[in-house]
């Protein structure tokens, strides 16, 4: 079953991050993401642009800059993994999220 492990931080805190601390958040990132090649888990995921890049459509086509609602995290990427079960899934999430960050971890629609 496909999960997305969706990633949530205080972006004010990635924005004002030097280059030391964004390579090394990388790198974390990269070590985990081979967690998941090893696993045979890997099925995609991206880093997001910061939220002020966002526009918003609302239902009759009302466009608006930034995202949906405020908040004190903001989606900042996901992963898409493969895993047998939620146990499996959580544990994946629960190793990202010792990267710092909130992890949500949601079951994807499967469609027949």
């Amino acid at each position: 079953m496909k999960y997305a492990l969706l990633i949530y931080q205080v972006e004010k805190n990635w924005a004002e991050a030097d280059e030391e601390q964004r390579r090394q958040a990388y790198e974390a990132h990269g070590r985990f993401a081979a967690l998941l090649k090893e696993r045979n888990a890997d099925r995609g995921g991206e880093e997001l642009a910061l939220t002020d890049t966002a526009t918003t459509i609302r239902s009759g086509g009302l466009l608006t800059d930034g995202p949906y609602a405020e908040t004190a995290e903001q989606l900042g990427g996901f992963y898409l993994v493969e895993a047998r079960d939620l146990d499996e899934a959580l544990e994946f999430g629960r190793a990202l999220a010792e990267l710092g960050d909130i992890v949500e971890v949601r079951p994807v629609v499967a469609f027949e």
